[in-house]
């Protein structure tokens, strides 16, 4: 009694439905050995067409291959189990057949007797033709589309992946979002390869159907003419009829999944499923109904015709047509707004002075669904996901974007207004994507011819049935709405310190004072008033280095501000405190820091005039000319063989420097050797002034 109440115990902590896959396979096998009676065969059979059913009926309520995940392990299973079943069906017919047409049960009499009539010619007939069209219409169209779906699948694969990379580091994305969309694209190359070898079962598994069909007729004639000494038309007629209702009943069922298969990998996946799709795109459109019945109409009217048919079919098809046109009318009507009465004009007042947006964004017309939170616009989450993200890499909460329609502008169009003013725009087509060149592409793709509105990288717009085509060639392929979101990210980037106004300064403090209050308080207003705050962290974000460690610049604040109150001199002194910061923002792997440098002459001409003229920032035009044309080819050679422009000057040259090249060179970043952490290793690419 111990060992069984273990046993038990131990029975009862397992899975139920983990169990039902090895004991589904085992009962497979089992029937492939082990006699069955007639009546167990019939519960089999019947069970046979319940799953096939049921595995249709999922496939055309599945909104994506994805959710039916397992569909070419139940290929495999319903295979079995129909081979298993004919490999019953056969012994028992051989060994019972003589006994009459019931003698392998019901369902197999039914199918080989009422279906066909008893007529075992009719039956042959009827077998072959839908062995044909499984095996060959629909099994090989099913299994083509498979094939060519694997093969494109992993071939997009890279441009996908890069897809999601570049909507990760815009912002567009979560960690977990993406994440989940790298494993959904995985899973697609792992289900299309395991559908394209699935679909060799059906195939080998009507070939099997039509050799087991005359291997039962003629092993049923030798069985009935030799052993159980029956007349040769007798042994036909029984074996013969036996042998095409076996044949039927395992042959229905593999149309059936056949045509689950075709409909899985040959569906486009969208929010609805194979239902609402038929209804919604083949007859949603009132013009085709009533075109339809026209030409049914006139057929009917041809003498000889079937002039019932035709006639009722029209009817059917213009009284449908009718009555969507009149739903259409009623929808319409109730969304016609009446004319309001004309108000009284007020007089003006301080409610009609509009604020200016910090930060701002107007569409075209064909954009408004992009934001119209009604029409679930993807705009919206890809500006939040933007906020989100530059909050993390800069470190403030940047202000909101308002969003408006502006019939001004063109019915594609947008504009990024930043206080009022266009510091961006560009055009998105809504039912088009923009493939985008990031360099190294395969081949050219026809469709309009573009540029990125962000970056200025060549693109092209592309249809969306381009879209797996553009992967595979290596462009970078993205939607209306990310190009308007990236082209965002990029400018709030580009103008931080502009939105960095007092009221996110004072919100930032306030946000540091929560957990460090007396840090906060010993600096404002006591040190230094919140305008030099604000514009010793404007000058950091002017020069591309983030203020997300705000306990170190305040300290460092706090530290120099009894003697130093000039923001750019506390900016240097800050950039310094930063500076292990500022050097992984430049060089993430912390390897060896490859720059340039300036000659030893170049930085004697350049200190003597800073010491001659403290205060200006202007360089002799010669000298200047020369530096600049050095700093841009040097920048250049850098960028083409992988690496970041960085100049490193001596610590009082830096801000000089910066002011000096930041215009012309955005992309060049200007080091002091104060700032590079005594730990690193400093190699010289290139020197900038040697012959001047």
């Amino acid at each position: 009694m111990n060992m069984i109440a273990k046993f038990n115990h131990a029975f009862s902590g397992v899975n139920a439905r983990s169990l039902t896959g090895p004991l589904l396979i085992l009962m497979i096998l089992g029937m492939m050995v082990l006699p069955l009676p007639a009546f167990v065969l019939d519960m089999m059979f019947t069970f046979n067409i319940a799953l096939s059913i049921m595995v249709l009926l999922v496939s055309i309520h599945t909104h994506k291959p994805l959710e039916f995940a397992v569909f070419p392990t139940v290929l495999l299973l319903t295979t079995l189990l129909r081979l298993s079943l004919n490999v019953a069906s056969t012994r028992i017919v051989l060994m019972e057949g003589h006994t009459g047409p019931d003698a392998a049960g019901k369902v197999i009499e039914a199918f080989g007797h009422y279906l066909v009539g008893g007529n075992y010619a009719v039956g042959i007939v009827v077998f072959i033709i839908l062995v044909v069209i499984n095996f060959i219409v629909i099994t090989k169209g099913a299994g083509r589309i498979a094939e060519v779906a694997a093969r494109f699948t992993l071939d997009a694969m890279p441009g996908k992946q890069m897809a999601i990379d570049a909507d990760l580091n815009a912002g567009l994305l979560g960690e977990e979002e993406a994440g989940r969309r790298r494993t959904v694209i995985a899973q697609e190359a792992e289900f299309y390869g395991s559908m394209d070898g699935a679909s060799k079962f059906v195939r080998g598994d009507a070939i099997a159907g039509i050799l087991i069909l005359f291997i039962n007729v003629i092993g049923g004639l030798i069985v009935g003419v030799l052993q159980h000494d029956l007349d040769m038309a007798t042994a036909a007629r029984n074996y013969t009829l036996l042998a095409i209702g076996d044949g039927l009943v395992a042959q229905i069922p593999a149309l059936i999944i056949s045509t689950a298969a075709g409909l899985v990998v040959s569906r486009v996946g969208t929010d609805e499923d194979i239902s609402g799709q038929l209804v919604s795109q083949l007859f949603s459109r009132p013009q085709v109904l009533i075109l339809t019945a026209a030409i049914i109409g006139l057929m009917g009217l041809i003498p000889g015709m079937p002039h019932i048919a035709f006639l009722l079919l029209a009817v059917v098809l213009g009284g449908g047509a009718y009555m969507m046109t009149q739903r259409e009318k009623q929808a319409t009507g109730r969304l016609a707004i009446a004319p309001a009465a004309q108000p009284e004009i007020q007089d003006a007042s301080w409610d009609d002075v509009m604020p200016v947006d910090v930060l701002g964004l107007e569409v075209g017309y064909r954009l408004i669904a992009l934001v119209d939170k009604a029409q679930d616009g993807e705009l919206l989450r890809r500006i939040k996901g933007v906020r989100k993200k530059f909050a993390q890499e800069i470190g403030y909460l940047p202000p909101s974007v308002h969003i408006r329609d502006n019939l001004e502008l063109r019915p594609n169009a947008y504009r990024i207004t930043l206080k009022g003013v266009a510091i961006g725009a560009g055009e998105v087509n809504v039912s088009q994507y923009l493939a985008i060149n990031p360099g190294g592409v395969s081949g050219s793709l026809p469709g309009l011819a573009t540029s990125d509105p962000a970056f200025g990288l060549p693109a092209v717009w592309i249809e969306a049935g381009q879209r797996d085509q553009a992967q595979i060639l290596g462009y970078t392929v993205v939607d209306p709405g990310t190009v308007v979101a990236t082209h965002l990210n990029h400018l709030m980037h580009t103008h931080a310190a502009e939105l960095l106004g007092r009221l996110e300064v004072q919100q930032l403090l306030d946000r540091v004072a929560k957990d460090s209050p007396k840090l906060v308080e010993d600096l404002t207003p006591k040190l230094l008033p919140l305008s030099t705050v604000q514009k010793v962290l404007q000058n950091l974000l002017d020069e591309s280095v983030h203020i997300r460690d705000m306990r170190t610049i305040i300290d460092a604040m706090a530290e120099h501000a009894v003697r130093v109150q000039d923001p750019h001199e506390l900016t240097a002194l800050i950039r310094i405190a930063l500076g292990r910061a500022i050097v992984q923002q430049i060089w993430p792997q912390s390897g060896e820091l490859q720059v340039m440098a300036l000659d030893a002459g170049l930085e004697r001409l350049l200190t003597q005039a800073l010491q001659a003229s403290p205060n200006s920032t202007g360089i002799e035009p010669g000298l200047a000319d020369t530096l600049m044309r050095e700093a841009a080819g040097a920048s250049q050679r850098q960028e083409q063989v992988g690496l970041v422009p960085v100049l490193l000057v001596p610590a009082p040259l830096r801000t000089l420097l910066a002011r000096f090249l930041r215009r012309a060179l955005p992309q060049l970043k200007i080091l002091s050797h104060a700032e590079v952490p005594d730990s690193s290793n400093i190699k010289v690419t290139s020197i900038l002034g040697a012959r001047v």
